[in-house]
């Protein structure tokens, strides 16, 4: 995936106002469009000019694509940092052209799986209800199956007189309950945004994320573990002792187990009403052969075990 400059394709800097964006849109549309352009290669700067005037006329989307810097240039291989989407507050700004529009892997990486949702629209009065707003957050795994207090900071893009994007930050106490899984979505009562005239203020949902953990890794509501294993404990069976997020267990490992093969600890999982089951899945570490001990054991084991694991392959 490619990096896009999309004030590059604009022609605009990035300090520009939100009036100059339109203004520029206005401007290259009529100069790209199909329809009456005689520009060399003029339908696929049209649809590059979309996306980009779709990212950048929306503060939201533009202050999300701000933060990732000015470093980057345009063609650049690009991957999001990790988190990069992190408590930024979103209360819509969604397609507002043409949804089944293609836009770019780029696009789509940065804005289709972020929490951008169509904005909420026609809410409109002297007094109505604000929006509701959307974050994510991201928690250890151990918040989950102990349940945690924690104060998160939120950055939510506000324009100012010039119209220009600015972020403002405000930080919110919040309490994580046990047994929230990934996808899952806290909700904040009167956080969102506020009404007009007596309306009642939105609500804020903070969509929950995980942060990558150096043992496990979850799905749903099951709890993985790649565990290593001796050659020997996976071919004798053995009983070892096995980490958890609750503290280690003792687990019996059967004799002849191979590379891969998964043990169930049902009810070990994510804590819910129905618990989710902790698996640990078996990673045969082979000993190094840097000793001539060592080497004498492998060259025993060669001579002694008629072995060929290249035998459904027919070789």
């Amino acid at each position: 995936m490619q990096y896009k400059d999309y004030y590059k394709i604009m022609g605009l800097s990035r300090d520009t106002s939100q009036d100059e964006i339109k203004r520029a849109y206005r401007k290259l549309a009529r100069k790209y469009h199909p329809d009456v352009s005689k520009e060399k290669d003029a339908e696929a700067k049209f649809k590059e000019l979309g996306e980009a005037y779709e990212a950048l006329k929306d503060p939201e989307k533009r202050a999300a694509y701000d933060q990732l810097g000015a470093n980057w240039k345009a063609g650049q291989d690009f991957r999001p940092p990790p988190n990069w989407n992190e408590g930024f507050e979103f209360k819509g700004g969604g397609f507002t052209t043409d949804e089944a529009r293609a836009y770019s892997d780029f696009f789509e990486q940065l804005f289709g799986h972020s929490g951008f949702r169509p904005d909420n629209k026609g809410q409109y009065g002297l007094h109505t209800r604000g929006q509701d707003s959307h974050a994510k957050i991201y928690i250890d795994l151990e918040d989950s199956f102990n349940g945690a207090t924690r104060n998160i900071s939120l950055s939510t893009p506000e324009m100012n007189a010039q119209g220009q994007v600015q972020i403002k930050h405000r930080n919110l106490n919040i309490k994580i309950p046990k047994g929230v899984k990934p996808s899952q979505h806290i909700r904040l009562t009167g956080q969102g945004n506020p009404g007009s005239g007596t309306g009642q203020p939105g609500d804020l949902f903070l969509e929950i994320a995980f942060n990558n953990h150096p043992f496990y890794r979850v799905s749903e509501t099951d709890v993985y573990l790649d565990l290593p294993v001796a050659p020997w404990e996976a071919a004798l069976g053995a009983k070892i002792k096995v980490p958890t997020p609750n503290g280690s267990v003792d687990l019996k490992i059967p004799a002849n187990s191979r590379q891969g093969s998964k043990l169930r600890l049902t009810g070990r999982g994510l804590p819910a009403q129905v618990p989710g089951d902790f698996y640990v899945v078996l990673q045969i570490a082979l000993p190094p052969a840097n000793t001539e001990q060592a080497k004498a054991v492998y060259q025993n084991m060669q001579k002694e075990c008629s072995f060929n694991p290249r035998q459904a392959l027919g070789v």
